[in-house]
C-alpha cells in the first residue's frame, strides 16, 4: 500500500494521461470528464498552447522569489485589474490561500477603522476552504466537526437572503465586511439572485463594509461571464480566484479594490511560491485562449443546451428536484443521497461528482465540444433514471 495519509476516499482508478476532455486510465479505458478536476482544467488536458508554454517557461525560469519583481506576475495582476476593473493583486497558491488573504484583509481593514474585534458575514451552505480560518468561514458542520475550537469573527446567515443582512447590519456594529460565493460550489451549485447582490452592495457602500466574493470555482468563464459577479453588474472590494486561473498549474489570487486597495502593505502577508513565473505563464495562457477562442459565449451556449438536455430528459421522473446552473456549473438535484452515481459513472466512462449528498455537480472544461455536451446528456440521463428507478 503506498504510504500516503488516508486524507481522501479516493475512486479505484489512475489516469495515465489526457487529451481534450478525455481521460485514460492504466488500462486505457477512456473517460469523458465532465468534473474537470473540479472546475480547474479550464482548458481541458493537453492543450497544445499551454504546454507549449509552460514547456518553454520551464526552460527560462521556475521560481525566483518575491524578494525580487517577477515580470510574468506583473503581467498577470495587469490583466486581471484590466478584466475586473479591480486595482491590486496579491498572487498564491490556492482558494483558501486566497480566501486566508481575504480574512486577513477585512480584519485589518476592520483594526484600521477603529473596530477591535472586526466580524465578517458568512453564509449557510458556504464553502472556502479548509485551513483553520477558512473551515470556521465554511457554512458545513461535516468539514468543521472535529477540528474545534474554530477561528472567530464570522457571523453566518442564510445564504441569498437580504433581510437577515439587514437586521444583522442593525444590531452588530462589529461587521466589517460580508464574504460569499455568487454561486455556492460544494453547497449544492445555489446561485445568488443578481437583486440580491446589488442590495447587498448598496448594504455595504452604506455601512463602510467590505463586499468580498469567493470566486474560486464560478471565476475565470465558467458563467459565460469572467467572474459571476458581473451578471449583477457591480464591482466588488474584495475578489478571490484559484481552480481555474491556472488549467492544472495552482495559483490562487487576492484581488482588492476602492476601500480595499492599500490595506496591505509590505510584511502584512506573503506566499513562498505565490505567483511564481510559471504558475502566471499558465494562467496567462488561460486567459489568452478563453478571449481568442471566445470560449465564454461558448460555455453560456453549452452550459443551456446540456441543462436543457437534462430537464427534458428527466421530465416527469419522480425524484428530480431541480436541474439548475450558469454556465457551464451545472447542478442535478434529486430527492435522496446520490453518492453512489460516482461510481456507476465512473463504471459508465463519465468522470461526475456529487455534493451536498444530493446533487449531481458538473464542471466540464470550457473547450467541450457541442457533441461531448450532447454525449454528457446522453449518459447522464439513463444513469439518473436507473438509480431513480424511473
Amino acid at each position: 500500500m503506498p504510504h500516503l495519509m488516508n486524507t481522501y476516499g479516493r475512486l479505484p482508478v489512475a489516469f495515465t494521461h489526457g487529451q481534450g476532455c478525455r481521460l485514460f486510465d492504466e488500462q486505457g479505458k477512456s473517460y469523458l470528464d465532465a468534473l474537470a478536476g473540479i472546475a480547474v482544467n479550464t482548458l481541458g488536458h493537453n492543450h497544445p498552447r499551454l504546454v507549449k508554454a509552460l514547456s518553454e517557461q520551464v526552460g527560462r525560469l521556475m521560481h525566483a522569489s518575491n524578494l525580487y519583481r517577477i515580470s510574468e506576475g506583473e503581467t498577470l495582476s495587469d490583466r486581471l485589474a484590466a478584466l475586473s476593473r479591480m486595482d491590486e493583486v496579491f498572487f498564491c497558491n490556492s482558494g483558501c490561500e486566497a480566501n486566508e488573504a481575504a480574512i486577513k484583509l477585512a480584519r485589518l481593514y476592520g483594526h484600521q477603522q477603529g473596530i477591535e474585534q472586526p466580524a465578517i458575514i458568512v453564509m449557510e451552505q458556504a464553502f472556502h476552504g479548509r485551513t483553520l480560518a477558512t473551515l470556521s468561514a465554511t457554512g458545513n458542520r461535516k468539514v468543521q466537526a472535529g477540528f474545534e475550537p474554530l477561528v472567530s469573527g464570522f457571523v453566518r446567515v442564510p445564504f441569498d437572503d437580504i433581510a437577515a443582512i439587514e437586521q444583522l447590519a442593525a444590531r452588530n456594529p462589529n461587521v466589517v465586511a460580508v464574504l460569499f460565493e455568487p454561486i455556492q460550489g460544494e453547497g449544492g451549485i445555489n446561485l445568488a439572485h443578481n437583486d440580491f447582490m446589488r442590495s447587498l452592495r448598496q448594504i455595504c457602500d452604506r455601512k463602510n463594509w467590505l463586499f468580498m466574493v469567493d470566486e474560486v470555482q464560478c471565476g475565470i468563464g465558467r458563467t459565460g461571464v469572467w467572474f459571476a459577479h458581473q451578471h449583477a453588474g457591480i464591482l466588488p472590494d474584495v475578489m478571490t480566484l484559484a481552480k481555474g486561473l491556472g488549467s492544472g498549474m495552482p495559483i490562487g489570487a487576492c484581488l482588492a479594490a476602492g476601500r480595499a486597495a492599500g490595506v496591505f502593505k509590505p510584511g502584512n502577508h506573503g506566499s513562498t511560491f505565490g505567483g511564481n513565473p510559471l504558475a502566471c505563464v499558465a494562467a496567462l495562457t488561460t486567459l489568452d485562449v478563453i478571449e481568442g477562442d471566445g470560449l465564454m459565449a461558448h460555455a453560456d451556449k453549452l452550459g443551456a443546451a446540456i441543462r436543457d438536455g437534462l430537464k427534458s430528459g428527466l421530465s416527469g421522473v419522480s425524484g428530480l428536484v431541480e436541474v439548475r446552473g450558469d454556465g457551464l456549473m451545472i447542478g442535478v438535484e434529486l430527492d435522496r443521497p446520490c453518492a453512489d452515481l460516482v461510481t456507476r459513472g465512473l463504471d459508465a466512462g463519465l468522470l461526475i461528482n456529487v455534493t451536498a449528498d444530493k446533487v449531481v455537480r458538473l464542471l466540464p472544461a470550457l473547450v467541450m465540444s457541442d457533441a461531448e455536451g450532447a454525449e454528457l446528456v446522453a449518459a447522464l440521463v439513463p444513469l439518473i433514471k436507473k438509480f431513480l428507478g424511473a
